[in-house]
C-alpha cells in the first residue's frame, strides 16, 4: 500500500506573518505614548492635513532608536512561542 504524502505545513511563512504582525504590536506600543496627546485637545485645534503630519513626525521620533529592539522582541516572541507550541499552524 503507497504511504500518503505528509501533509503541507507552511512553517516558515507562519514564521515570517508572526514576526511581522508581533513587529506591528510593538512598534505600535512604543509609538501609542507619544501619539496619545493627539487624540485630545491638542490633536483637535489642527486641520486634519496638519494632524495627519504632526502624526507622522512623532511616530517616526517615537521609534528613532527602537525599530531594532521591536525586531528583536518579536523574534524572541515568535521564537518562545514557537518552542512552547503555543502559536497556531506552529504545533
Amino acid at each position: 500500500m503507497p504511504s500518503r504524502p505528509p501533509p503541507f505545513r507552511p512553517r516558515f511563512t507562519l514564521t515570517l506573518l508572526y514576526i511581522a504582525g508581533f513587529f506591528l504590536l510593538y512598534a505600535l506600543l512604543f509609538v501609542a505614548p507619544d501619539l496619545a496627546p493627539l487624540l485630545g485637545a491638542e490633536g483637535q485645534s489642527l486641520p486634519a492635513e496638519q494632524l495627519q503630519e504632526r502624526a507622522r513626525v512623532v511616530a517616526q521620533q517615537a521609534m528613532r532608536g527602537k525599530v531594532l529592539l521591536a525586531l528583536a522582541a518579536s523574534i524572541a516572541t515568535v521564537g518562545l512561542a514557537a518552542w512552547r507550541r503555543v502559536l497556531p499552524g506552529m504545533r
